[in-house]
């Protein structure tokens, strides 16, 4: 029951904001009682914290098995941004924006993890993509991925993030292909053409 509620939260949260969605909608929605709900999450802020988690570690399962691929460098990153095009489609408005505003002790818990996911991530990335001769072998990898940190979180720091979240996830492709450009050798830049008309 309990797998039942967080994924069932989850969509919602997703779907019709973090703030709008109450326990009594969940209940609602799954046709069982508030108390059922309750017996499994104190209160609502127990349960947004235990969907954030679910999403985590669902986020770091699928990057592993992109990561078990082989792909090239240039796929494996198009491929991981297509896990959170895929994870966050029925999603209106940024869940970052909402748990930044709404729920920011969990925002700031959930960007620590993000942070390491993400650096440890494209650190073996640029390493990878260097060795396959896809990226330039003169680029400084902890500078290259402090700047491309920076740019993809800087959009959830404007008040871009308050708009369709279709909008954001194109602005990240746009990001992505401003980062490869930026570093790639013409080998790399033949690939990211390829991967653009994938995409």
């Amino acid at each position: 029951m309990r797998n039942k509620i967080l994924q069932k939260a989850g969509d919602m949260f997703l779907s019709l904001g973090f703030k709008s969605v109450t326990m009594d909608d969940i209940a609602t929605e799954m046709g069982v009682s508030k108390k059922t709900i309750y017996k499994y999450f104190s209160n609502k802020v127990k349960l947004v914290e235990a969907v954030i988690e679910e999403f985590q570690i669902k986020i770091d399962e699928e990057i592993l098995r992109v990561k078990n691929k082989n792909l090239n460098a240039i796929e494996e990153e198009f491929a991981v941004k297509a896990i959170f095009k895929d994870m966050f489609k029925n999603a209106k408005t940024s869940p970052m924006f909402q748990l930044k505003k709404y729920y920011p002790q969990i925002f700031e818990k959930l960007m620590e993890r993000e942070v390491c996911t993400f650096e440890e991530c494209n650190l073996d990335n640029l390493t990878k993509g260097k060795l396959q001769g896809l990226y330039r072998e003169n680029i400084n990898n902890n500078l290259i991925s402090k700047f491309y940190f920076t740019l993809i979180f800087e959009i959830y720091e404007t008040d871009i993030a308050e708009k369709n979240m279709q909008t954001l996830i194109n602005l990240e492709y746009k990001v992505l292909e401003y980062h490869i450009r930026a570093i790639a050798t013409p080998k790399g830049v033949k690939e990211l053409e390829n991967q653009l008309k994938l995409k």
